[in-house]
């Protein structure tokens, strides 16, 4: 009887390139490595054969894979993932990539740069992964019951100073203002490519805690950024993952206020989208407890006009009078304060403008025609020619609120220019809301303005 054969370890070629690239010796990796554990506690004895070992596809235990891609990351200037040298052993597959709430701050890092870097890669879990309401709770709750993370400096890789935040501030603002006026189509490849080969390496860099603090918020930002294009772009699952990690950045810069408006803002629209009512409250009431205290009242009216939306669409008319009171009181009182409010530059966008346009999807959603249609007047009166998607979404509520009222020609008069100004941009939102526009004139499509409506739709589609 034949001896069965021996099941071979596969050589660790991952491990190999990055040691190659970073120029190091299989010494030099293990002398490294014990340092690197020593700052985090552990008392790690590694040398040359035991570098050797993990070559030949041995795989270390505890915390040692994660120590050593933070070694190999220091000696590049850039963040390793324990997936990158090979040592994931079933933790860090595609398919959880950015779905953790990581409770470290090195984690974090990891969980970020790896979904940066998947993203870039077009893994195929990114196209088209699927999106669940209690992926985005359940973080919520993580976030709502965590403190502030003692520490975020570090004294590895490339120094790190205020003027490269300022940086990534000034890339955002740029960025979300081309996103503005064209799409996210257009933009998001952008925003990706900067986070994965340019801020992956700033957060593996050397900070004092001060500018450490302020880089996670930045980055959070641009993360946040990332997300609300994804879901430009007709990607929820991707964009479910951007928002979990802007989530926990701004828990690493120790910001409640903004990690606040990522449920509100973000996670809460998200679960909107996936016509998920109680969630979209849950989560805004996540943001409202969580960032009790620390939020101005331009900020209060933001999250109360989210929670104003679950309700809204649950049919609960009382609880979204309530609510929406609240939300435009606060609104109220941030514009008495004026110029004299603190309020932070992520929720200046947030004007009557905005609520109005919040406030018109609730009564839409409840049923109610002539008041969706005087809060979307309101809001088109408000935005500003450079809110390009935001103007047309606004016409599209307009058109469906006067359809509601049997106001037929005038509703396809409204919504032609909405996809007029909808061709200037590549937006996926915005092609959802054409859409739901037509299946709410589908009762007239008898009517000749209707047909007419239909086949100019169709042909500027086939342009």
């Amino acid at each position: 009887m034949a001896a069965r054969p021996l099941v071979a370890r596969q050589p660790n070629e991952r491990l190999q390139a990055l040691i190659q690239e970073a120029a190091c010796s299989n010494a030099g990796l293990a002398r490294r490595v014990n340092m690197c554990g020593a700052e985090h506690g552990l008392d790690l004895r590694y040398d040359k054969t035991s570098v050797a070992r993990w070559l030949r596809g041995q795989q270390p235990r505890g915390r040692a894979p994660a120590v050593i891609a933070e070694s190999l990351g220091r000696k590049l200037g850039r963040t390793v993932t324990i997936d990158e040298i090979g040592m994931a052993d079933g933790k860090n597959l595609a398919s959880g990539v950015g779905l953790q709430f990581s409770p470290t701050v090195l984690g974090a890092i990891e969980q970020v740069s790896e979904l940066w870097r998947s993203d870039v890669g077009r893994r195929d879990f990114l196209n088209g992964s699927s999106v669940a309401a209690s992926a985005l709770v359940e973080p919520s709750r993580d976030w709502l019951i965590t403190g502030a993370d003692p520490q975020v400096a570090r004294s590895a890789g490339a120094r790190v100073g205020r003027a490269d935040v300022e940086a990534v501030r000034a890339m955002t603002t740029a960025l979300g203002d081309l996103d503005h006026r064209f799409g996210g189509g257009h933009v998001r490849p952008v925003v990706v490519h900067y986070l994965n080969s340019v801020v992956s390496g700033l957060l593996a860099g050397s900070y004092r805690e001060s500018v450490g603090r302020e880089l996670f918020a930045a980055v959070a930002r641009l993360t946040e950024l990332g997300g609300y294009m994804a879901v430009d772009t007709g990607q929820p699952g991707l964009a479910q993952r951007y928002y979990i990690q802007a989530l926990r950045l701004a828990q690493a810069a120790d910001d409640r206020a903004y990690g606040g408006y990522v449920l509100a803002a973000s996670m809460s629209h998200l679960a909107a989208e996936l016509g998920t009512p109680r969630e979209i409250a849950q989560l805004a009431r996540a943001a409202q407890e969580g960032a009790r205290g620390r939020i101005t009242p331009r900020a209060e009216a933001m999250f109360c006009a989210a929670e104003a939306r679950g309700h809204a669409l649950m049919g609960d008319g009382r609880a979204f009078q309530s609510v929406a009171a609240r939300a435009l009181t606060a609104m109220e009182r941030a514009e008495a304060e004026g110029d004299a409010g603190d309020d932070p530059d992520w929720i200046g966008h947030f004007d009557r403008a905005y609520l109005a346009d919040e406030l018109a999807h609730c009564h839409r959603d409840l049923g109610q025609a002539a008041a969706a249609e005087e809060q979307a007047r309101l809001a088109l009166q408000g935005h500003p020619r450079t809110r390009v998607r935001r103007r047309a979404i606004g016409m599209v509520l307009l058109a469906g609120a006067q359809v509601q009222q049997r106001e037929v020609e005038q509703g396809c008069h409204t919504a032609t220019e909405a996809a007029e100004l909808l061709g200037e941009l590549r937006s996926h939102r915005g092609v959802e809301y054409l859409d739901d526009f037509r299946q709410r004139v589908e009762p007239y499509r008898d009517e000749p303005v209707v047909r007419e409506f239909g086949a100019r739709l169709e042909l500027r589609v086939a342009v």
